[in-house]
């Protein structure tokens, strides 16, 4: 099959039929690597397998966003009838409607009457122009009680002014990558996630930081994608709590407000030890130290050995007093 799709473009193609092939194939071909996958995410809206009684385990990661039509992969999970075990791992842009507990219900899980163990992290990417319910987490909760799902958590983001995101999640959470979270976080413990990625259209304050160094422990790169300025409205206590990332290597701020890097770099807000790589917008870097020359700011700042600034200067005396390793 692979020789005769790669051999030529088919642009017309939007309907496969596959009888008669192992489990490996599939893990193969429906697999982030797969030399077929532009095919079998951009044209096939129509996909037919015969069962697959043997298939015990399936998973299925994809941590970038892509369009999951229902035409695509639905068929796939409907022929393991045996099925033990499911791992979901899922991103999935334009769609006119989210998924929830109801739809894995209906469409994947009522078809898998042997399963015991279902690990997933599902977020869908909606737009918000013409909604006209204010979606909210208990909604999308509700879903999953009314079909005997208790350990589920999910997350409602509205990233921007036309588009949202809602995660929905199993618990615990034992993926490595979470990538669409914003300022509302739920009380749970991440103890596997390493790579967090926040982004919202509503500002992060002091606190939200603070709340992700608890609930993330082992945390090693973090992006924040936020161009508001940050809230200073804390109490006490809150004035005197050091957010602690002892675990996290490499912050990308490049798109995020000026603030968060004070945040970050200001060893009396953030304890950050080991950041060894940084990504930033080099006025931003140059203003929050005080042109290289600020006490505050040279702990954090002692061990990074990658600066990304995208631009070509010639660096100062106290640029490389301030970044020794660099």
């Amino acid at each position: 099959m692979e020789c005769i799709l790669l051999a030529s473009n088919y642009p017309n193609l939007t309907k496969i039929k596959l009888f008669n092939f192992k489990k490996e194939f599939i893990l193969h071909y429906f697999a982030n690597e797969s030399p077929l996958q532009h095919i079998f995410q951009q044209q096939i809206t129509d996909l037919i397998l015969d069962n697959l009684p043997n298939m015990k385990y399936f998973s299925l990661k994809c941590d970038i966003q892509f369009s999951l039509h229902d035409t695509n992969f639905l068929p796939l999970f409907r022929r393991m009838s045996n099925l033990e075990k499911l791992t979901l791992y899922l991103r999935i842009e334009n769609r006119d409607r989210f998924v929830d507990g109801t739809f894995l219900q209906n469409e994947i899980l009522v078809y898998m009457p042997q399963l015991h163990s279902f690990t997933f992290y599902i977020c869908t990417f909606i737009n918000t122009i013409g909604l006209l319910h204010h979606l909210s987490c208990e909604d999308v909760q509700r879903t999953f009680t009314n079909i005997g799902q208790q350990h589920v958590a999910s997350i409602i983001n509205y990233i921007s002014s036309e588009e949202m995101t809602c995660s929905v999640f199993s618990i615990p959470f034992t993926f490595d990558c979470l990538k669409d979270i914003g300022h509302t976080i739920p009380n749970i413990i991440f103890n596997y996630v390493t790579y967090l990625m926040v982004q919202d259209m509503i500002s992060f304050n002091r606190e939200f930081f603070i709340q992700v160094a608890r609930a993330f422990p082992l945390l090693k790169t973090f992006r924040i994608l936020n161009m508001e300025s940050q809230s200073c409205q804390l109490t006490n206590s809150q004035l005197d709590e050091i957010a602690e990332y002892p675990h996290l290597t490499y912050l990308d701020i490049l798109y995020g407000n000026i603030d968060y890097l004070e945040q970050f770099l200001n060893e009396t807000k953030t304890y950050a030890p080991c950041l060894t790589k940084l990504k930033v917008v080099y006025n931003n870097l140059r203003i929050v130290t005080n042109n290289f020359t600020r006490d505050e700011t040279r702990r954090n700042c002692a061990k990074i050995k990658q600066l990304r600034i995208f631009v070509s200067l010639a660096h100062t005396k106290e640029f490389y007093l301030h970044f020794p390793l660099l």
